[in-house]
């Protein structure tokens, strides 16, 4: 049996996952962090990004999307506080490539009144948005 730890995702508006896993993969904010029963403890935000979740039975990963938040590891628990997060299988594909196309027009346009951050956050975020979508079909084809 391998060595497991309790993972709790949660959002403001439900509980996504609670349960054993023996691998988890989030978006730092100072860079991707894999996870591991027993890693030292911390407490990071987490950028928009792709949410990976290995289960006790070791096949299964779960793929989800966070648009940032806070981690919380301790030895043998992980608690993720997401601002808003999806299943990989619940996105939008259109609306994420319009939402990246919209972003990367604003950012080559060279006006004024444009909110460079805004338009960079949600260029980022429709980017991980994507990257979630194309895991989970990686995965779906093997």
């Amino acid at each position: 049996m391998a060595m497991t730890m309790h993972v709790d995702v949660v959002s403001a508006e439900e509980e996504i996952f609670s349960g054993p896993a023996t691998m988890l993969f989030a978006p730092g904010a100072m860079g991707d962090l894999g996870i591991m029963p027993r890693h030292a403890p911390l407490m990071t935000r987490i950028k928009p990004g792709e949410l990976r979740i290995v289960t006790e039975q070791g096949d299964d990963e779960i793929v989800l999307y966070v648009s940032g938040g806070m981690l919380e590891i301790q030895p043998e628990a992980v608690t993720i506080l997401a601002d808003t997060i999806q299943r990989a299988s619940d996105i939008d594909e259109a609306a994420a490539l319009e939402a990246k196309e919209r972003a990367e027009k604003l950012l080559a346009d060279q006006k004024d009144d444009i909110d460079y951050a805004s338009a960079s956050a949600e260029l980022a975020e429709a980017m991980a948005q994507l990257q979630a979508i194309s895991r989970l079909r990686k995965k779906v084809g093997r």
